[in-house]
């Protein structure tokens, strides 16, 4: 994989990747940027739930689990000192659905978490990862 970023002035860069997409990173005013795009950081942090969130939705979709709605929040507590790297990260699934299976979820958190994706898999190196999932039911 190769990825770059571009300097745009002050401290916002454009971000590309291979896939052709680009995204704008800034800092907040306070470090020196004007708060145009996302934190280094907080990409780190989306891009562990958007990694779980792919592995489970698929999982579930092929255990015929009948989801109306599904968001992954990841809270990502940071060091008070430099470099104020993540000192813990929850993940927490939120499903939404008519007769969501508990096991399924659970295995396909397992699975996601064991197997399949790389960002978990890098992440819990360097801090504590911990999972739970929310199941709301859908009323007619």
């Amino acid at each position: 994989m190769q990825t770059q970023v571009i300097w745009q002035g002050g401290m916002q860069f454009e971000g590309a990747a291979e896939s052709g997409h680009t995204i704008v990173l800034d800092a907040a005013p306070a470090a020196g940027g004007a708060n145009r795009g996302f934190r280094p950081m907080e990409l780190m942090a989306i891009s562990l739930a958007g990694c779980t969130a792919m592995d489970v939705i698929s999982i579930l979709s092929k255990k015929r689990q009948e989801i109306t709605s599904f968001e992954v929040k990841v809270d990502a507590p940071r060091a008070a000192e430099h470099p104020h790297v993540f000192t813990t990260m929850e993940i927490t699934y939120v499903l939404r659905g008519k007769g969501i299976d508990p096991a399924a979820v659970e295995r396909a958190m397992q699975l996601s978490e064991e197997k399949y994706c790389p960002a978990q898999a890098m992440l819990r190196q360097a801090a504590p990862i911990t999972l739970k999932y929310e199941i709301v039911e859908d009323t007619p």
